[in-house]
């Protein structure tokens, strides 16, 4: 059986007082016999619970805690809570009232992130303590954010990969409207994230959510730190394309969805964007483009996430857990016939063909009015290769003022003459006579 303990703290100090004064409360005492028992306890040193120290009480202590049992019990005996407890009482009013301020103005804004802040700006020392400011907060009615109200029908259990590079996620984040050359510019924030180490290993900040964009990432991911076992994404198209589908399956790795409108089953994801908000994304100050904030959430992701204690991974680090994790390099010659896309495309009477809004000059003249393959490597270029007898011609695009002070090349390749002399004469095989039949066999 398990042993009976207290309830918490305040039963346990409420039995250690007991303890004290319990010879006084049952035993028929003369005049005079209480006053020399409690100075003889009054004398003795004991140790109080969660205290490494031993300490005497005094008889009027020892007094009031006779008769508080006497009238209320044990629960008498246990320690009531200061009245301003919770409300900072160690902190200067002013900075009480601008903690508050800033709270009530920005409510969305983590502790953690107002008292950097604040000491970045020489306004709090070390001493301020994030729990301290928490407690005051509540104490007051300043919650950052509301409670879970629980009424969804659907069970939710904490759960995680069993090892790193055993599933990423991937997602996309929309952030502000730029201003770039008087011009409104979407932010659009991909990244990729390690579920058993909570490691980004990759984030790129980009105008766009097409799937070129998310394969780029994808390879820039694969290169640095090996394949995962299987990739998990949102249901956006981004996600869903065919050319995702098959690099994923050309290199071994299991491509998942989530289920449509249930964000909460890509928590990790998603908390990861709610910090990189709070943390960075709201406080970045004047952006001029997106090369520049592309560079403020990589120093961010350095200085303070990738380094940085997790609570979903017992307090250790990303990259701690991250670097023990086994890697499945991929070689860049894997990667690039991973990443190369074939499409059919007819030729025209001028030796063009377009792809991609673009119109590349095929060299082969003879080719024009026949339908053939164009391979492209995501990979390292985008200029397309024409394929043709397993050999790969590169296209370029066309010149049409070059072409006009170009001389034209025979459509049709020069045939070239036999090595030695042939004997084939096709007018013997008309012949029905069956003598000349028998001579030539």
């Amino acid at each position: 059986m398990d042993s009976l303990t207290p309830k918490d703290h305040g039963e346990e100090v409420a039995v250690f007082r007991h303890g004290i004064i319990g010879e006084l409360l049952h035993r028929e005492l003369e005049h005079g016999q209480r006053s020399a028992i409690l100075r003889s306890l009054s004398e003795q040193r004991v140790r109080p619970p969660g205290s490494d120290l031993t300490r005497c009480y005094s008889v009027p202590t020892l007094e009031r805690w006779l008769y508080d049992f006497k009238r209320g019990g044990l629960a008498a005996l246990v320690p009531q809570a200061r009245s301003d407890c919770g409300r900072g009482r160690d902190l200067d009013p002013a900075l009480r009232e601008l903690l508050c301020d800033i709270r009530r103005e920005h409510p969305n804004v983590s502790v953690t992130v107002i008292l950097r802040t604040l000491r970045a700006d020489g306004r709090v020392d070390d001493d301020v303590k994030e729990c301290t400011v928490r407690r005051m907060f509540a104490e007051r009615g300043l919650v950052r954010t509301a409670p879970v109200d629980g009424a969804s029908c659907t069970s939710r259990l904490r759960w995680q990969a069993e090892r790193p590079s055993a599933l990423w996620h991937g997602d996309v984040c929309h952030g502000m409207t730029l201003v770039v050359d008087d011009r409104p510019e979407p932010v659009r924030i991909h990244a990729l994230l390690d579920d058993a180490s909570r490691m980004i290993l990759a984030l790129l900040v980009t105008n766009n959510e097409r799937e070129e964009t998310m394969l780029s990432i994808l390879a820039q991911a694969l290169m640095e730190h090996g394949k995962p076992d299987a990739l998990y994404l949102d249901n956006g198209a981004t996600y869903r394309g065919e050319i995702l589908q098959l690099v994923c399956s050309r290199l071994g790795i299991t491509l998942m969805h989530a289920k449509p409108y249930d964000a909460a089953a890509r928590g990790k994801m998603e908390r990861f964007w709610r910090r990189m908000r709070e943390q960075a994304l709201s406080h970045l100050g004047q952006i001029a483009s997106l090369a520049d904030l592309q560079t403020k959430l990589n120093a961010w992701l350095t200085r303070f996430y990738q380094s940085t204690p997790h609570a979903g991974i017992l307090g250790r680090t990303p990259a701690t857990v991250f670097a023990e994790g086994t890697k499945v390099r991929v070689s860049e010659e894997q990667l690039r016939t991973a990443l190369t896309v074939r499409v059919r495309r007819r030729v025209r009477k001028d030796s063009t063909l377009s792809v991609g809004g673009v119109v590349y000059e095929v060299p082969l003249g003879y080719l024009a009015g026949h339908v053939v393959t164009l391979a492209t490597s995501l990979f390292d270029s985008k200029l397309p290769a024409l394929e043709l007898d397993n050999k790969r011609i590169p296209l370029l695009p066309v010149d049409p003022i070059g072409n006009a002070k170009k001389r034209r090349p025979p459509r049709h390749p020069v045939p070239m003459g036999p090595n030695r002399p042939v004997d084939f004469d096709p007018s013997l095989a008309l012949t029905t006579d069956e003598e000349d039949d028998d001579a030539i066999d």
